[in-house]
């Protein structure tokens, strides 16, 4: 399980107590966050103590700061480098001291907690075959750009993400390279132009932001090279929502290869998930870097994408439909007034299929509320178009829910 800042302390020691955990990977500048944490809890009664069972701490850097070695000692944590684990793996293996076992398909591999808009978070118990089935289910909607041994890709997203998981996943089973980032997401294009990937995956805030930048620049440009950006722009997006595709002989060697060499200059297709994005800003960017985007939609508890739009549809403002291995129903909110005998059918949306969670880690009580009958309620209000592709319009509970 992976433990992030957004969760904050009190999730931290919650998810520390739940999970009785021994051992946490850290990088060298979270030796003295996790030692404090400790140290903090040493005051209190010992039955308020929640983060008591950690003992060791392995650190992914070898330079460890002395202040933060001693403050370790204090917390009674015992510090190793991720070198020296995998030396005594390599050692135990020699010897012949240690065994694989091979995990079967409803294995949990992962918790994956959520960050606790409400109460305390939920562990979300991830199994080895949520994460295939919800892999090869992609196959569909990339069918138009399928993934293979050729491509690259950038891990930048948060592991503890479903959608950092499902992406790593998936470069395990197509043989997909993967590159991770420096650390620093302000600097990933300096990263992205070493690594000069073919898959770009990311999440409505970066694709605004860069939506921004773009739109600057066209909006900066001044004379002849203002118009010619824009009536290549303006020409584009004709061109692509008439179904002449998305690259031109022309306004592409002009403008738009030096708008792709913003990614590296090697991307063929792009994902979004994680929020909504607008239309607008989906269809300009498909022009500029001149490669389909496919708009995912899921959750941590279905896997990841349990809906995708498909790399050949045109038609923006929608999460696509069904993956293969995901049925989808809608469910009646009276008290919000969507109704499944609507037209178009609105209604909360429900998930079914393989790739779902068998439910949360020591807690029933929230499982039973997010599983009726093997079907997942998302708490999302979905609208089911004529094309039978899926649009979400509302919560049932009215959260934000972050880009």
């Amino acid at each position: 399980m992976a433990l992030y800042d957004t969760l904050g302390p009190d999730a931290t020691r919650f998810v520390c107590n739940q999970t009785a955990m021994t051992t946490i990977c850290v990088s060298a500048d979270y030796v003295s966050k996790t030692a404090k944490l400790k140290l903090e809890e040493a005051q209190l009664p010992e039955e308020q103590r929640k983060m008591h069972k950690i003992r060791n701490l392995i650190v992914f850097d070898d330079a460890i700061a002395p202040e933060d070695k001693s403050l370790a000692k204090q917390a009674d944590l015992t510090l190793h480098t991720m070198e020296e684990v995998i030396f005594r793996g390599r050692e135990a293996k020699k010897a012949g001291t240690t065994s694989t076992v091979e995990p079967k398909p409803e294995d949990v591999y992962m918790f994956s907690y959520t960050s606790g808009t409400t109460g305390d978070p939920k562990g979300v118990k991830l199994t080895h075959k949520m994460m295939v089935n919800g892999v090869y289910a992609m196959q569909g909607p990339l069918a138009a750009a399928p993934l293979n041994e050729e491509d690259c890709y950038i891990s930048y997203l948060p592991a503890a993400h479903a959608f950092e998981q499902a992406l790593f996943a998936s470069s395990l089973v197509y043989g997909v390279r993967c590159g991770f980032f420096a650390g620093n997401v302000l600097k990933l294009t300096e990263d992205v132009a070493i690594l000069k990937p073919t898959l770009f995956p990311s999440v409505p805030r970066l694709y605004n932001r860069i939506y921004g930048k773009l739109q600057a620049k066209i909006q900066d440009a001044q004379g002849v090279k203002g118009w010619l950006v824009q009536k290549a722009v303006d020409a584009k997006l004709d061109n692509y929502r008439n179904g002449y595709g998305l690259t031109h002989s022309i306004y592409d060697k002009l403008v738009f290869n030096k708008m792709k060499a913003v990614l590296g200059g090697n991307v063929r297709v792009m994902i979004t998930a994680s929020a909504p994005i607008a239309p607008d800003v989906l269809d300009f960017l498909k022009i500029c870097f001149c490669v389909p985007i496919v708009e995912g939609y899921g959750m941590t508890e279905s896997g990841g994408g349990a809906t995708c739009s498909r790399a050949d549809d045109r038609q923006s403002g929608h999460v696509g439909g069904p993956v293969q291995n995901v049925k989808i129903r809608l469910r009646d909110l009276p008290e919000l007034q969507y109704y499944t005998t609507s037209d178009p059918p609105r209604g909360e949306i429900c998930f079914y299929g393989s790739s779902l969670t068998p439910g949360y880690f020591l807690n029933p009580e929230k499982t039973k509320e997010a599983l009726h009958d093997g079907w997942l309620w998302s708490g999302d209000v979905g609208r089911v178009n004529p094309d039978g592709s899926l649009t979400i319009i509302d919560r049932v509970k009215n959260i934000f829910k972050t880009s």
